[in-house]
């Protein structure tokens, strides 16, 4: 088998789970607990947290510890929301479930949520910018790299007109900090979400990153213990804060504006996979085709006769084939339904199904694209017959 999702969840990297090992070895013990067994893991976790903040250049108080990406976000948004009066939250119209998810349970509590549109690279309309970002809008969500088409969102400005106009940003960063680290002190926004499960590291454990002029304006999800300045009580997992921080060293730290220039290798790789797979007119790029996930291609699939094929069918047929690849969101991928994110993108209602995402990783070299062209062909015949 070739293992070709990525953005779904990535092997461990080289070390981790040899220094986990290590972790849970010498630093099982409580962090918060007082004795010579708790100092051990107290320290083994601030030593993950400081990693984690050098390598993102930020304070180490800056990074908050979770579950994962999707409590980081209702963290990140239920936190900040409940701390002021309802107002407009404008969340993009191809956002990953967790955020359309918690936008949705906030609209039950007052507050006026707003889509931005896209256009068919799902790249969201900066004409709406003035509209969008006018009163009552008091927060702005906004992906930064699209998991399902692999569209990279122009970030940036908006976060430069956020903070023009005094509205708090988050972006849910989980497919970009796979590719490059982005520096915190660079990046003007005020909450990032992201998992170490997409970058290399362990699943169960996650990030917000935080700056201190909005750290006591947000109200934690979690009480009891007070863990984690407060936010987010509950014992820490010292072993996957470990995983996550060794997993993040070995990405290189980037300049925001840089990122999808980022990863040029791989980059590289995907495109002259890219360049051989629509040889075949059945295939189509779907996404931006330049501003995008390094390592992500997303492509929409047909027979010869411009009929649209199952991407799900595609999916089982490429793995009896040798390739595991996805149909969208792995969030998602197991309903099936029209793709919420190609739907906002305005694609023909006979595509919605049809897309499939192929998402590499360092694991991939250049001698395996002969191998995974020929196998994706035998999988596409595959699924024309069945």
């Amino acid at each position: 088998m070739i293992y070709l999702d990525a953005c779904a969840t990535a092997p461990l990297r080289p070390g981790v789970l040899h220094r986990m090992i290590a972790t849970q070895d010498q630093a099982w013990g409580n962090p918060s607990s007082l004795h010579g067994f708790g100092l051990k893991a107290s320290e083994a976790l601030e030593r993950a947290r400081f990693q984690i903040a050098e390598q993102l250049r930020s304070d180490v108080q800056d990074v908050v510890f979770t579950s994962g990406a999707t409590e980081s976000i209702h963290l990140a948004l239920h936190g900040m929301a409940s701390s002021v009066e309802p107002g407009r939250l404008v969340i993009s119209s191809v956002e990953h479930p967790a955020v359309s998810g918690c936008a949705n349970q906030l609209a039950k509590s007052g507050w006026d949520v707003s889509e931005w549109p896209v256009d068919q690279l799902g790249r969201i309309r900066l004409e709406c910018l003035d509209e969008l970002l006018s009163p009552p809008t008091r927060i702005v969500s906004l992906v930064w790299g699209q998991g399902e088409v692999g569209t990279i969102q122009p970030l940036l400005a908006v976060a430069e007109a956020c903070s023009q106009r005094g509205i708090l940003i988050h972006t849910d960063a989980t497919q970009v900090l796979s590719q490059g680290v982005p520096s915190w002190v660079q990046l003007s926004v005020d909450l990032l979400s992201a998992s170490a499960h997409k970058c290399g590291g362990p699943r169960g454990i996650g990030l917000l990153m935080t700056r201190d002029r909005n750290r006591s304006a947000l109200n934690p999800l979690l009480s009891g213990g007070g863990q984690e300045a407060g936010l987010r009580s509950g014992t820490e997992s010292v072993v996957l804060a470990a995983g996550m921080a060794e997993a993040l060293s070995q990405i290189e730290c980037c300049v925001p504006a840089d990122l999808a220039r980022s990863g040029h290798g791989i980059s590289a790789l995907r495109d002259d996979l890219r360049d051989r797979l629509i040889k075949d007119e059945r295939l189509t790029v779907c996404g931006d085709p330049e501003v995008r996930l390094p390592h992500h291609l997303s492509l929409l699939v047909s027979d010869h006769d411009g009929t649209p094929v199952s991407g799900r069918r595609l999916v089982r047929s490429l793995d009896a084939c040798g390739l595991a690849v996805s149909s969208g969101s792995a969030c998602s991928s197991g309903k099936d339904s029209d793709s919420a994110v190609l739907t906002a993108m305005a694609l023909p209602k006979a595509m919605r199904r049809s897309s499939i995402r192929i998402s590499l990783g360092d694991w991939i070299e250049h001698k395996d694209l002969d191998v995974i062209v020929e196998r994706f062909q035998a999988g596409l015949e595959q699924a024309l017959c069945s």
